[in-house]
């Protein structure tokens, strides 16, 4: 039974699971301009591999798989794997340039460690953040 007299309950909106930085946006909006087919965003993932445990993906997504967590940041739609949301929650994506490469990074506050090499990390399921 509903209680009339209560106070209505505010939703409050859902924390971003990732965000981007401008230059990440900026990047993504350059490649799915350029791309052949039209995508319904990038999907960005971890996998198993590597010498710290994960490995984080990116990749093209067509469409949005029915449990994806659809996340819009500055013009851009990233579709997280639904079994990475505890692992990239509270994560930046940015874009880095240097004079020997270019190529996305992650400020992950779930991630505990990183090989030498930067390609592969150990991350913790993230608590889940509260607005």
């Amino acid at each position: 039974m509903t209680d009339l007299n209560a106070a209505p309950r505010v939703r409050r909106p859902r924390p971003k699971v990732v965000s981007l930085t401008d230059a990440a946006a900026e990047r993504v909006r350059e490649i799915m301009g350029r791309a052949e087919v039209p995508y319904a965003g990038l999907r960005v993932g971890v996998k198993n591999g590597g010498c710290a445990g994960s490995e984080y993906v990116i990749e093209y997504a067509e469409a949005a798989a029915p449990l994806d967590e659809v996340v819009e940041d500055k013009g851009v739609t990233i579709l997280i794997d639904p079994k990475a949301v505890l692992f990239l929650i509270g994560t930046e994506i940015d874009y880095e340039k240097t004079k020997l490469s270019a190529k996305f990074t992650f400020r992950n506050p779930n991630q505990t460690d990183a090989c030498g090499c930067g390609e592969s990390v150990t991350i913790e399921p993230g608590k889940v953040l509260d607005a």
